[in-house]
């Protein structure tokens, strides 16, 4: 582990420039917030060569360490600030063995080495903050024991607002300390309580990323599905896997495509119930199967592929027509498939959106009322109405559930094929069979 772990241009350039300016160390003494003894370590470092750095950190590298961190918390100015960053990364550059200088502190003062940090992550100075979260990643990361939630959640609520900024920058750098702390199960846990960050981060996915940063999320994302919890839920709340396959189908490198195909293994491996319908919608099979006929370098990647045919085989060969169906709808992507426009299906099955307390007439009413895809909403009310075509009762069932209504309200939808279906559907609720007479 070694502060190479996150790079970026802009705290390269930035970093060189801040190594020459002068900092005012006397004027700190005379103002009396720094010691004499302050004084004349700093000096001895200050716009120094990078060897003579070296063999000064190599002969009193633990005093060094701590007069950077004690800099840092009494000294405000930004400059002053950026200036000691630089230091303590260049210190920490390439060499893992010195990280215990630094996560020692705590023994001399229990501020050390996090309460300076975290506090200047609110900076208003772009570097200050980004430098800051650097270091901290590499911190935080090489930790022996479990990590905090006083140390992890600003931290985390840092790079929840990174991954949603304008800037690259602070895209990239975000993503990177992600990737090199996820490895922590403390992290995982924490990363996923913090809504705002994952969805920022599979939004940067649905925003025709570079390759290298579609790794990047996707390597996030892997490694966040190891967690059972999140295995479970991520498809449900973030809609992911469509947008994996969308990913994966459009990558040219093979980092990307392994990276997606291990999520996958993940998500099949630990919560399978949660996840193969909306496999099957995204028609993941044919693209595994396809995948298996390329040639392929890593090793690790034909053997994922191989699990996921074989898994998804096994599971889908045998579905009926009504599997597929209740997999379409519990995927929320409906789209014109077959199955809704036979007539002899909804003979055969129309009723049985009644099972479990209505379970797949409420999804589909939920459709109705959430969604805002045209197509989706389209297919549901046409969906709705071959239902109370098929059985009359679910007239009143569905009048009594809101799906009535919310079928009227589409009548006046922009969409031409939405406002057709849902007309249709509500003749078939409103229209009385003789029988009844």
């Amino acid at each position: 582990m070694s502060i190479t772990l996150v790079s970026n241009s802009y705290l390269e350039e930035n970093s060189a420039k801040i190594r020459a300016k002068p900092v005012p160390w006397e004027g700190y003494q005379r103002a009396g917030l720094v010691t004499p003894e302050e004084l004349a370590l700093i000096k001895k470092v200050e716009r120094q060569p990078r060897s003579k750095i070296e063999s000064l950190l190599a002969s009193d590298g633990q005093t060094y360490a701590l007069l950077y961190l004690r800099l840092l918390k009494k000294l405000q100015r930004i400059d002053t600030q950026s200036f000691i960053l630089v230091l303590i990364a260049d210190a920490l550059t390439d060499h893992e063995e010195r990280i215990p200088w630094f996560t020692n502190a705590s023994e001399t003062d229990p501020e050390l080495p996090y309460g300076p940090l975290l506090r200047i992550l609110d900076s208003q100075d772009d570097f200050v903050q980004l430098k800051a979260t650097q270091i901290l990643t590499v911190l935080l990361s090489s930790e022996k024991s479990p990590l905090q939630p006083q140390q992890l959640h600003p931290f985390l609520n840092t790079l929840a607002l990174f991954v949603v900024n304008p800037s690259t920058n602070k895209r990239d750098i975000a993503v990177q300390c992600l990737e090199a702390t996820l490895s922590r199960p403390e992290c995982r846990k924490a990363v996923w309580a913090n809504a705002s960050l994952v969805s920022g981060l599979v939004d940067i996915l649905r925003h025709n990323p570079t390759p290298q940063m579609s790794y990047q999320v996707g390597f996030c994302l892997w490694l966040l599905t190891f967690e059972q919890e999140v295995a479970e839920q991520i498809q449900k709340r973030f809609d992911i896997i469509p947008l994996l396959v969308d990913v994966a189908q459009g990558a040219a490198k093979e980092k990307v495509i392994r990276v997606i195909v291990a999520t996958f293994r993940n998500l099949v491996s630990k919560a399978p119930q949660a996840n193969l319908p909306a496999m099957l919608v995204a028609h993941l099979l044919p693209f595994a199967k396809n995948l298996s006929s390329r040639k392929w370098t890593d090793e690790d990647i034909v053997e994922d592929i191989q699990f996921l045919r074989d898994e998804l085989s096994a599971r889908f060969e045998s579905l009926t027509t009504y599997d597929e169906y209740r997999s379409e709808l519990l995927s929320g992507h409906l789209s014109w498939t077959p199955v809704h426009e036979s007539d002899l299906f909804w003979k055969e099955n129309a009723t049985k959106l009644n099972d479990k307390d209505y379970e797949l007439l409420k999804i589909l009413i939920r459709l109705l009322n959430e969604s805002n895809d045209p197509t989706v909403l389209a297919v549901a009310a046409h969906d709705i109405g071959q239902y109370v075509k098929h059985y009359e009762r679910g007239k009143k069932i569905l009048t009594d559930l809101g799906g009535k209504t919310r079928v009227m309200e589409l009548m006046s939808h922009p969409n031409p094929d939405v406002r057709y279906q849902a007309l249709i559907s509500v003749q078939r609720l409103v229209s009385h069979p003789w029988a009844a007479v």
